[in-house]
């Protein structure tokens, strides 16, 4: 079977299914290495779609490329503007109308989008399996933008095919070129050449980011520096996403503020769900508030979402890493200072110095024990003692 019959047969079919019924409602794609996807769909057509490896920097490169006059990093976005899994096509909404964007440049972004994520998606199904399936939860009721499906499906196969007979079917556009033999490659090139080599072949900027900055499609961009990386002077790493900037709001309602003094919120990553039924039974033993994120996507805009006052993570989970999430979180102001522990199945020297470096705050050995976690967390916040505890004392 070939990699575009696997694509037709899993995903294709779905799409046509979902335009035949003219669905209204999510259409959520889970690959078998753990990343999702959701397309939003009205009266049968696609009207925007979210998820995959790198949901901000795409929002970034997104502005850049059609709204130009935007300043992505001196925007004013509020943690509720974040809180909801369409966030991206929210913010361009709040853009519009504070007519700062224009409908038409909403609808590139919207197409275009569409168009990154279907070829992700066909990217995906070369190397795992995926699962589809629908849900009415949510329903963009004045979508800015309906794309027909046939073309976007008809594209994503056609643009997978050129990437995969061009040689770069396992190179991901959102992995990042980084420079790993300069002396090699300055005997190769033009001085002036090498100098942009060295600015933007530096592990920062994606493939796909280099496109958009250099102004021309990604495909020609990799294809040109594939001589490169096959020979190893260039290599293709992982790169953390980018998220933006949030601005602190001071107008919480008292309610919310006292429940948050009186019940600490903490919340647990990691995509064992024994361990998080371990630690939520624990915690919430002990008069906290506790929340679980088994999922590494979901992790960051769930975490920004519910900004718990202490963070459980693991390192070892799929797509995205402990070390990832966590240089992340310490990217946003609101978790500058929010203590971040780490969960290891071992006690490693490495990983300790590497989880330190990336900004954790402390470390926890599994398996958990309740006395230990309850100490890490009383070591980091100014939690009450427990009733349990009060019992036991007044009755010595």
């Amino acid at each position: 079977m070939t990699h575009r019959e696997v694509i037709s047969n899993n995903l294709v079919n779905e799409f046509k299914n979902c335009t035949q019924l003219q669905y209204n409602g999510k259409l959520n794609i889970k690959s078998s290495k753990g990343s999702q996807w959701t397309f939003y769909y009205r009266l049968g057509r696609i009207v925007w779609a979210t998820g995959g490896t790198h949901p901000f920097r795409r929002w970034r490169r997104q502005i850049a490329q059609n709204c130009p006059q935007i300043d992505v990093d001196k925007l004013q976005v509020r943690l509720q503007d974040l809180s909801i899994n369409y966030w991206d096509y929210n913010l361009l909404e709040i853009l519009y109308k504070k007519q700062k964007i224009q409908r038409e440049q909403i609808q590139s972004i919207v197409e275009s989008t569409i168009a990154e994520l279907l070829f992700d998606l066909a990217l995906q199904a070369n190397f795992a399996s995926m699962s589809c399936d629908r849900s009415q939860e949510v329903i963009l009721e004045t979508p800015m933008s309906f794309t027909s499906t046939e073309m976007p499906v008809k594209h994503m196969e056609d643009s997978w095919k050129i990437w995969s007979e061009a040689g770069l079917a396992n190179f991901s556009p959102d992995l990042a070129p980084i420079l790993r033999r300069p002396e090699q490659l300055k005997q190769m090139i033009s001085p002036s050449i090498y100098k942009n080599f060295v600015n933007l072949i530096n592990g920062k900027f994606t493939l796909r980011d280099l496109a958009v900055k250099m102004k021309q499609s990604v495909l020609p961009l990799t294809r040109s520096l594939l001589p490169y990386i096959l020979k190893g002077i260039i290599e293709l790493v992982e790169a953390p996403d980018l998220p933006l900037g949030v601005t602190e709001v001071n107008n919480n309602s008292t309610t919310t503020q006292t429940k948050k003094r009186t019940a600490p919120l903490i919340a647990c990553v990691d995509d064992s769900p024994q361990v998080c039924k371990m630690l939520e039974d624990i915690i919430t033993s002990n008069g906290l508030r506790f929340i679980k994120i088994q999922d590494a996507v979901q992790a960051l805009p769930t975490l920004i979402q519910e900004k718990p006052d202490l963070i459980f993570l693991d390192l070892i989970m799929p797509v995205a890493s402990g070390y990832e999430i966590c240089t992340q979180l310490r990217r946003i102001s609101t978790f500058a200072n929010t203590p971040i522990i780490v969960l290891t199945g071992n006690d490693g020297f490495l990983d300790r110095v590497r989880a330190k470096v990336v900004g954790s705050t402390d470390f926890l050995t599994k398996p958990v024990m309740a006395d230990k976690v309850m100490a890490i967390i009383r070591k980091y916040l100014p939690i009450p003692s427990v009733s349990i505890d009060k019992n036991k004392s007044n009755s010595n």
